[in-house]
């Protein structure tokens, strides 16, 4: 059961950054740089409670499941879900701090040029935690 769990958390932190990437961002560029600087911080709010909880709980089950298991594809899984903490914080999180707080009034322009930065580095974490989910996937196979 805590196999499917694991397997089950990374997936849905896998799904909601490629949903991020696919659907949401691409959304939020066509409605414009103001309908993207008051949509980004609430949304950033909620996305991230959620992501910090499916990547940390996911690579806590993993390991779980690695030590009750002995399937180095879950230990691997859970250190590719983890990594997505650091690239956050030093890949993305700058960003984040420039759209959620800026030090001036940001102009729609400049609101979209940081997203514009943002997207290909979300994409590095979307593929990490797909790395992770088909780990885990593998794992479950075995």
């Amino acid at each position: 059961m805590i196999e499917v769990l694991a397997a089950l958390l990374a997936g849905t932190f896998f799904g909601a950054s490629i949903y991020i990437n696919l659907a949401q961002h691409p959304a939020t560029l066509a409605a414009g740089g103001d309908f993207a600087a008051k949509f980004f911080p609430p949304m950033y709010a909620k996305a991230s409670a959620m992501q910090i909880a499916l990547a940390l709980s996911g690579t806590v089950f993993g390991v779980v499941s690695w030590i009750a298991a002995g399937n180095l594809l879950w230990l691997i899984g859970a250190v590719f879900l983890v990594s997505v903490v650091p690239i956050t914080i030093y890949l993305i999180k700058p960003i984040n701090d420039q759209l959620n707080h800026p030090s001036e009034e940001l102009s729609a322009e400049a609101v979209i040029a940081l997203l514009q930065q943002w997207n290909p580095k979300h994409w590095i974490r979307s593929g990490v935690s797909g790395v992770s989910f088909f780990c885990y996937l593998l794992a479950l196979a075995n």
